[in-house]
């Protein structure tokens, strides 16, 4: 979010609330739809290598222009980012993200490099290798506040499908915020990639959601009230009382105690000698990383990282439950029992009954609606959501068949 407020000497909580709820979200039709895909980077001859940062800028900056407009960026740990434009509808946003992973893919394996869609690397341990400022002080927050290992895990170790959708019309908007908090437990469990973590079985299918998980909830956990009736005001209350994680002075320096950014606005606590101004707003949301986030669209940060031949089914579903009427009628019904169940998903999938039975109805309903282009790869999600398989289980299998170095290298060969 970009404010045009500034303040000459402060920032006083009311204002900044009423600054926040009033450009978290814009009013308008459904139906644009932007995509992000993170993929791990591994050696293919050896797994365990992790590429590091000259080396992974060296081989981006020979990839040709990208059919689709996709942007590239690295993570903290190494992994590659592919964030697509706003498209049309969803159909246009996954063709476009295949044209622009199936370029950006070819070129990493002439360089000996693979980008592997999985949630959580499964093999070696947290290491960040981009030298950003800012990451260098999101380790010094986390370390400071005893989540070290989470936060170091979150940022080097996580990988994820994100999909960007319109907020909608603003007398619906209520409505289709509780319905994006509500779908996250089933689509979770649907999608869930990441069962092994740093060479070992977690016993948790999405173990990306467990490390979210692990992390202060004011900062990752999700957004709405007690009601959800109005999530402008959620989404404010929510931002003012986030601890404050980082100061630009001017690079990113961490916090090293609990500041709520109310209480630095309001002059309860000083941070870096100063009270906050409109651009320390800005930047202080930037640090917040719920499940579902406003920022004028809604950003959906709850899916693993999924294979090829997964992701598209699964942003084609998600979408449609969300922008078709009729769908999200039956995606509201049908999961009202499990609405809350962030901790069940992650840690059983489509194992839980109720779970199964949300993602059956889910996915049965996007289906409807799948264009010829996606009817093979939502018919197949389908037919695995309805044997109560996700991604996480493939992989367990493979990882126990062959051994966790030997299941990346088939993956890292395109085997997916």
């Amino acid at each position: 979010m970009t404010t045009t407020t500034t303040w000459d000497v402060a920032c006083p909580s009311g204002q900044a609330a009423a600054t926040v709820a009033a450009a978290c979200l814009q009013d308008g039709p459904v139906g644009t739809v932007g995509l992000e895909v993170e993929a791990h980077c591994f050696d293919i001859t050896d797994p365990m290598r992790r590429p590091g940062w000259e080396e992974l800028s060296a081989v981006i900056a020979g990839v040709a222009e990208l059919p689709g407009g996709s942007a590239i960026t690295v993570e903290p740990g190494g992994a590659v980012e592919l964030s697509g434009p706003p498209a049309a509808d969803v159909t246009a946003a996954i063709d476009a993200m295949t044209a622009d992973r199936d370029v950006l893919r070819r070129h990493f394996h002439e360089h000996g490099l693979a980008l592997v869609l999985l949630g959580a690397d499964p093999l070696r341990p947290a290491h960040r290798v981009n030298p950003g400022a800012r990451y260098q002080a999101m380790e010094r927050f986390f370390e400071s506040t005893g989540t070290g290992a989470a936060g170091a895990a979150m940022m080097t170790s996580t990988a994820s499908v994100q999909l960007n959708v319109e907020a909608g019309p603003r007398a619906g908007w209520a409505d289709r915020v509780r319905l994006a908090h509500a779908l996250g437990p089933t689509m979770i469990a649907l999608s869930a990639n990441s069962p092994l973590l740093h060479g070992a079985l977690t016993g948790w299918r999405s173990t990306r959601q467990r490390v979210w998980g692990q992390l202060d909830s004011a900062r990752c956990g999700p957004v709405l009230g007690d009601r959800g009736d109005d999530p402008t005001a959620d989404w404010a209350h929510y931002a003012l009382r986030a601890p404050v994680m980082l100061v630009r002075s001017p690079e990113a320096v961490a916090t090293t105690e609990f500041v709520s950014f109310a209480d630095w606005a309001d002059g309860r606590a000083v941070l870096a000698g100063r009270r906050p101004t409109a651009e320390d707003l800005d930047y202080h949301l930037t640090t917040l990383f719920p499940p579902v986030r406003p920022r004028r669209w809604l950003e959906i940060r709850y899916l693993d990282s999924v294979p090829d031949d997964v992701w598209p089914a699964v942003a084609f579903t998600l979408a449609t439950l969300l922008d078709n009427p009729d769908a999200a009628e039956i995606a509201r019904a049908a999961t009202a029992s499990v609405a809350t169940e962030w901790d069940l998903a992650a840690r059983v999938g489509l194992a839980d009954p109720r779970l199964h039975t949300a993602a059956v109805q889910c996915v049965g309903a996007a289906a409807q609606y799948a264009p010829p282009s996606l009817a093979d790869a939502v018919d197949r999600l389908l037919t695995n959501v309805r044997a109560g398989r996700c991604p996480a289980d493939d992989f367990a299998d493979r990882a126990a068949r062959y051994g966790i170095p030997a299941a990346i290298t088939e993956l890292a060969k395109g085997d997916q």
